[in-house]
């Protein structure tokens, strides 16, 4: 059953699905926007496009002819995809669920008001003014996010009338696409948030994993762990909210869902519909990994019952400066810490914030492993020559 699968998408995350696609014996075609993504090192070919010129991916899919389009970031040209699916090539999970969930407005629009599922309060703003008065409509302290955008970028807290100039800015300079366009949420005080991964099977009940918490800094994950502490009627009330979600997407794959997790109800916060970064967590916390999971999904083979190997956890490995050219020290310290693993993700390039690797470890106990994955992050220093 050796099909051709096209990676719309080829980062950290794109690159652990194509080991395991490869590892079953598919054939993987990494595209992403920059030469040398991590993916395209693990990749039968790979091709450097604008994902959002619906021209180019014409072209690349005339040239592979793929049997299966899996898209990994949210920079895409959504409505060529239903295009090509309706050529009959599988589009993951569905064309509309990509189209949907691409951008926060299409997701938080279904989510609060088709399915009348509990979100933070918000609003939509195009431009300057537009953001002001909804900052002022949902109250300070709130958050600002572009449509969209990944891996936080963009994303801050306004706590006055003063800073809104400055989120708009910010928000411009990390958004992703060819529109201008922010959700205004109301600030949740949460004691947790979690990331319940949802697995929809093609002939097979919906699978969920253990939830993973993750502590987050200016929108983007910082740690994860997993078994996540969260009462059971709140994760049973998670677990209806993801399937409810999922099942009206449709199609077949993994689903990463967040919530926040208050003392007395969960909170819907976002949904994507493929591997999720705080799952990185999951390459040493179970039998079968996200990325496992989200190609058998794909792929209609059986998943099984998933193992799980104690408390795991996950800490990301941080650039400071920008450069094309740094090497990695500390990886031998970091690995005698027990319980570790490393993965460096192999990207030609740092810029401040970018996250290059992450360290993993597993104990029995998950804030022991909290401990050790930072303890290893911590370890790892890039060194740069030249930076700018």
């Amino acid at each position: 059953m050796k099909k051709t699968i096209l990676l719309l998408g080829s980062g950290e995350l794109g690159k652990e699905f194509a080991i395991a696609a490869q590892r079953l014996g598919q054939r993987v075609i990494a595209v992403d926007r920059y030469l040398g993504a991590p993916g395209m090192a693990v990749a039968h070919a790979c091709e450097v496009i604008d994902m959002l010129d619906g021209r180019e991916l014409k072209r690349i899919v005339d040239l592979y002819k793929p049997d299966i389009i899996v898209p990994e970031i949210e920079a895409i040209r959504t409505e060529t995809l239903q295009e090509f699916e309706d050529q009959g090539i599988f589009v993951v999970p569905t064309a509309r669920a990509a189209h949907l969930t691409m951008n926060r407005d299409g997701i938080r629009d279904l989510v609060a008001n088709e399915l009348n599922i509990r979100t933070a309060r918000f609003q939509y703003a195009d431009d300057l003014p537009a953001l002001a008065q909804a900052c002022e409509d949902i109250g300070y302290p709130c958050v600002v996010k572009p449509v969209m955008s990944s891996s936080g970028k963009g994303q801050s807290v306004v706590h006055s009338p003063r800073e809104v100039g400055l989120a708009w800015e910010h928000a411009c300079e990390g958004m992703r696409g060819d529109k201008a366009r922010v959700i205004v949420e109301e600030f949740i005080k949460f004691e947790l948030e979690i990331t319940l991964l949802t697995v929809k099977q093609k002939d097979g009940p919906t699978i969920f994993v253990e939830p993973i918490g993750h502590r987050q800094e200016g929108g983007d994950y910082r740690e994860s762990w997993m078994p996540a502490s969260i009462r059971p009627p709140l994760l049973e009330e998670a677990k209806k909210v993801a399937r409810k979600v999922t099942d009206y997407l449709g199609g077949a794959g993994l689903f990463g869902v967040e919530f926040f997790v208050t003392k007395e109800e969960v909170i819907f916060s976002e949904l994507s519909p493929r591997p999720h970064d705080t799952g990185l967590v999951t390459l040493v916390s179970q039998s079968l990994s996200e990325f496992e999971l989200h190609l058998r999904a794909i792929l209609g083979l059986p998943i099984g019952e998933i193992e799980y190997k104690g408390g795991a956890a996950s800490a990301v490995i941080l650039a400071d400066k920008e450069s094309e050219n740094f090497e990695f020290t500390g990886i031998d310290k970091a690995l005698q810490v027990p319980g570790v693993e490393l993965r460096i993700f192999g990207k030609p390039s740092t810029r401040p914030g970018r996250r290059m690797g992450v360290a993993l470890a597993t104990d029995s106990h998950v804030i022991k492993a909290r401990g050790r994955a930072k303890k290893a992050a911590e370890l790892i220093k890039i060194q740069y020559a030249n930076p700018s």
